[in-house]
């Protein structure tokens, strides 16, 4: 986590596009730097990316689009927050669509990405940082999810993510402290799957990995408080 501006916000003009600007707001999000709940105001956020108003309303608008921004009235912009419930509801849509985006992208993952996943899933299961492990986390799954194979699937997978990202570190914080290791082991299991070329394999462990830890949030009511 870093409470610093993006390295090129010293270099970032008055024509710095709100797609910019979105990337890193997304990214400050997702690292902790601004907490579900957070306000969010433009001014701020103007001088920490070195832009003007315009396109930082235009990344409170396109992050509002995914859920990561919410609107209250008069009160401004916020980091969405989700309740138990909500985040339950987001991991079920995934328990459902994941299996069938790794039906096509585990088809197009190179014996190079597979190397790469295996390294990544031994890396977790060597950390008990949880920072550092919801870090790797995300990039072995966004690796199974990244060949550009399909039109809607793999960013709607990705916004479900980004929308649980906070809810994931802070259970992460809790679990890998009591030394459960049941996540490094499915990820073994994908990647042996994976390795086999074996689709149905990898989307059955992928729906038990992330019923698993749907089940574990929700017996932890105190990571939404």
């Amino acid at each position: 986590m870093t409470e610093t501006p993006p390295p090129h916000a010293d270099a970032v003009v008055h024509g710095k596009s709100g797609e910019q600007v979105t990337e890193w707001l997304r990214r400050d999000i997702l690292e902790g730097v601004f907490v579900p709940g957070a306000r969010i105001r433009q001014t701020d956020l103007a001088e920490r990316y070195g832009a003007t108003r315009a396109p930082v309303r235009e990344a409170l608008r396109m992050l509002a689009a995914t859920g990561l921004i919410s609107h209250v009235a008069n009160a401004g912009a916020r980091v969405a927050r989700l309740t138990a419930d909500e985040c339950a509801e987001l991991y079920r849509v995934r328990e459902r669509i994941e299996p069938l985006l790794l039906e096509y992208t585990v088809p197009l993952l190179t014996p190079d990405d597979v190397a790469e996943l295996r390294r990544l899933a031994n890396e977790m299961s060597h950390t008990d940082d949880p920072e550092l492990f919801v870090q790797l986390d995300r990039e072995f799954h966004d690796l199974t999810y990244r060949p550009n194979a399909t039109i809607l699937l793999a960013q709607t997978v990705r916004d479900l993510w980004d929308r649980t990202q906070h809810y994931r570190r802070e259970f992460s914080r809790k679990v890998r402290s009591f030394g459960d290791q049941s996540a490094d082991f499915d990820h073994q299991l994908i990647v042996n799957a994976i390795e086999r070329g074996d689709t149905d394999e990898v989307g059955r462990l992928i729906e038990l990995h992330i019923r698993r830890t749907r089940l574990s949030l929700v017996a932890h009511p105190e990571v939404f408080a």
